[in-house]
């Protein structure tokens, strides 16, 4: 897979009750770190590694989001697609791509990440056509959605999933490279389990689902500094420790 033709799907529709009051009235990823918008860091990292085409999911405060795209680095064409359902689970965002997903390599990303740059460096430039970037360093509080892999291939994802064999486990990073062919059938299987959850249930299950069927690899990023964003004590760190860290990573 080339970075040339690979796009990316950035879910920014939410409504991050468990940061509220901050995201009552603004999208959980335009929140600042270092001065700057995390969204906006994204689009950045994206341009870096030439991904020019990227489609942002919008729901919660979706102007404001608008309003950051139009902003976006030269020669970086974003599209906004709005998801009504954004109140529910964010597989109904994700689907809400399908079409980028079927069409063309696509790399899918949460919106509430602060990472360096290194990361998409390392998804885009891996072999495998389908991969998710892994930190095996994390602790095991039972928020993350943890990624199990076995003889070099993912074989279950998810808070609670434990295979019953495994050789490496890492907490998911939100980001997935995905190729067309397995794009299509994640597909089918994001409209099977919004139909068996009402639309409540989040992406990952349709992921979970997709290892057993495709071949999925687990690039390595252990050591580098991260975080989501998913509480207030997150952005804390963010500011204070991560965001210091990538700035000495990356010399800026």
């Amino acid at each position: 897979m080339t970075h040339e033709r690979t796009s990316a799907i950035i879910l920014a529709a939410g409504v991050a009750r468990r940061l509220a009051p901050l995201t009552d009235h603004t999208q959980k990823s335009l929140l600042p770190v270092g001065g700057r918008a995390i969204l906006a860091r994204m689009l950045d990292a994206l341009h870096a590694v030439g991904v020019g085409h990227v489609v942002i999911v919008v729901g919660h405060c979706a102007d404001q989001v608008g309003a950051l795209a139009a902003s976006a680095p030269s020669g970086m064409t974003i599209e906004c697609i709005h998801n009504p359902a954004y109140q529910k689970g964010s597989s109904m965002s994700l689907y809400c791509a399908r079409d980028l997903i079927r069409r063309e390599p696509t790399l899918i990303m949460d919106a509430d990440v602060v990472f360096p740059r290194e990361f998409l460096r390392r998804l885009v430039a891996s072999a495998a056509d389908q991969a998710f970037l892994i930190d095996e360093g994390f602790t095991d509080t039972g928020e993350e959605v943890k990624i199990y892999v076995q003889s070099d291939r993912v074989i279950a994802l998810g808070k609670k999933v434990v295979p019953r064999a495994w050789d490496r486990v890492g907490e998911g990073i939100g980001f997935f490279k995905c190729g067309p062919e397995a794009g299509r059938e994640l597909i089918g299987l994001l409209e099977q389990v919004i139909d068996e959850s009402q639309g409540v249930c989040e992406y990952e299950d349709a992921l979970h689902l997709l290892v057993s069927r495709q071949r999925v690899g687990a690039v390595d990023v252990t050591g580098l500094p991260w975080t989501e964003v998913d509480f207030a004590e997150d952005l804390r760190r963010a500011q204070s420790e991560v965001y210091p860290a990538i700035t000495r990573l990356e010399g800026t």
